[in-house]
């Protein structure tokens, strides 16, 4: 097995080579004047199953260039297997026609994947699950749950006292999921979207007064709408609301807004690298998946099930 980083996220690269219990294989990337992108793999792959770690998180342009790139390496170097790690996978929200004369950029992003060279794709938490049926190549779909379930567990003042709320109807079926394993009650924020990054919640759908809330979603990304949902579950009588993201964009005004939030907290992975300004607020806490993709990588290189990494 060879494992390699691409550029966007090597802390998280690097500590799954320290689950496997490997080093990462070295490579020198670099770019011309011109800004396009060189890449040299300095270890011999010829036959190897490699797993290649590159989120497609901001700037996700080049950053997909990048694994691109590194795909048509690993594929001219005569490797036996390339599965493509992406635990951000970059443009999974457009993964339908909102309307004449739009792309589905979700399905470019996959047949550049599996044309640069990508036997097999790993991922966590995409946004939308037909995603995988994008790719003509298998597909493993890693969930966050067991690694929010064991936080949540150890963090929870009063167990008993937990209701799981998803931000939009949307993501039901991912709260349903989260509040089965911790045996909690499930309510709704309805909203509206009159444009994007910009939502106006409507009403609240379950018992939240009282209850310690526990919003869940998979991308926070500009944090308009967990936050307005976290401000209209107070307003509701919730005693207090922590949100939960797989995926921490948090692009533009996300950070700012959620230091003036009601939120007790935001947790997310480290799917995406995190940024000054994410590292240094008080309210954002990362925690490590790591293991949970390091296991489905040693799983997958010893050709074991890796769904059965959630029963």
């Amino acid at each position: 097995m060879k494992l390699i980083a691409g550029n966007s996220n090597p802390a998280l690269a690097k500590s799954m080579a320290e689950y496997l219990g490997t080093s990462l294989c070295e490579t020198a990337m670099r770019r011309f004047s011109d800004d396009e992108i060189f890449l040299e793999i300095g270890e011999n792959v010829r036959g190897q199953d490699v797993f290649l770690v590159q989120s497609t998180s901001q700037p996700a342009n080049e950053n997909i260039m990048e694994l691109l790139v590194a795909l048509d390496a690993l594929k001219r170097a005569s490797a036996r297997r390339i599965t493509a790690v992406i635990p951000y996978f970059g443009y999974a929200r457009q993964d339908r026609k909102p309307g004449p004369r739009t792309p589905i950029t979700a399905k470019l992003v996959a047949n550049l994947i599996t044309s640069a060279g990508a036997d097999r794709v790993l991922s966590i938490d995409l946004h939308a699950g037909q995603i995988q049926g994008f790719f003509d190549i298998p597909v493993d779909h890693l969930y966050s749950r067991p690694v929010f379930v064991n936080d949540i567990t150890e963090h929870a003042k009063n167990k008993e006292n937990i209701v799981v709320v998803s931000p939009d109807v949307g993501g039901v079926v991912r709260a349903r999921s989260l509040a089965t394993r911790l045996h909690a009650d499930l309510a709704i924020v309805d909203k509206r979207r009159d444009r994007a990054n910009h939502s106006e919640v409507m009403n609240i759908i379950g018992d939240i007064a009282g209850r310690d809330c526990i919003l869940i979603d998979d991308i926070i990304d500009t944090a308009g709408t967990m936050c307005n949902a976290a401000e209209a579950l107070m307003k509701n009588g919730a005693a207090s609301v922590t949100a939960y993201a797989t995926h921490g964009v948090l692009s533009g005004p996300a950070v700012e807004r959620i230091s003036k939030s009601v939120l007790n907290e935001l947790v997310v992975t480290d799917s995406i690298a995190a940024t000054n300004a994410v590292a240094s607020c008080k309210k954002i806490r990362r925690i490590g998946i790591a293991p949970l993709l390091g296991e489905a990588v040693k799983r997958i290189s010893e050709e074991t099930s890796v769904s059965s990494l959630f029963e």
